[in-house]
């Protein structure tokens, strides 16, 4: 028992460490621009080493890129949850459209035109939409009750992630007070008009 409780003990000290990390170093790229922080800037804002930085986050894009990391589970969770009824393609828009709410305060849009504006996170984060696109797929071939092939499966996934991205461009370009998801239904229907369906 003492064994687990030290174990349980150390993963919050972790999980603590990291999330404070991750925290100050958000903070300092929205403040300052991703380019003016260093990594010993975040190390000290977080009251880490550089050395124990570097156990929790390989980069000063892994910091930036972060928020992101939950994003695909959190697609597939999702997904998981929509009604057996419901077509691939309508699946993905209610669960992606019902998620958008966790994804319009002030902070969330920051760090997404933080990513979009800084050429050096781009490339992660596109690496980020390719590894959501694999686990929708994945999860979309899973489901019970739908006949669904692995192909099938990857071209709704890869549609509905460039329906995604498109929509966080339309959201951040404009300056109204609408959020992702409004943008995410528009696109999907002009998605649905376009395929005939």
């Amino acid at each position: 028992m003492q064994i687990e409780d030290d174990l349980s003990h150390r993963d919050q000290k972790r999980a603590r460490t990291h999330a404070r990390i991750q925290q100050e170093g958000l903070r300092l790229f929205l403040e300052r621009g991703f380019d003016a922080v260093t990594l010993d800037d975040v190390a000290a804002a977080a009251d880490v080493s550089r050395r124990t930085l570097f156990h929790y986050f390989p980069s000063k894009e892994a910091i930036a890129l972060g928020f992101k990391a939950d994003l695909g589970p959190r697609i597939a969770a999702a997904v998981a949850r929509r009604p057996d009824g419901e077509g691939l393609l309508e699946m993905c828009e209610h669960a992606l459209t019902d998620m958008a709410g966790d994804y319009q305060s002030a902070q969330a849009k920051a760090l997404a035109k933080l990513v979009h504006d800084t050429p050096a996170l781009r490339g992660g984060d596109h690496a980020k939409y390719e590894e959501m696109e694999r686990m929708l797929a994945d999860a979309l071939a899973r489901r019970g009750g739908l006949s669904v092939d692995p192909e099938q499966a990857h071209v709704v996934a890869v549609a509905a992630i460039g329906v995604l991205r498109q929509a966080t461009e339309a959201w951040l370009a404009s300056g109204e007070p609408e959020g992702p998801e409004v943008h995410g239904k528009r696109l999907f229907t002009a998605l649905r008009r376009a395929a005939g369906g």
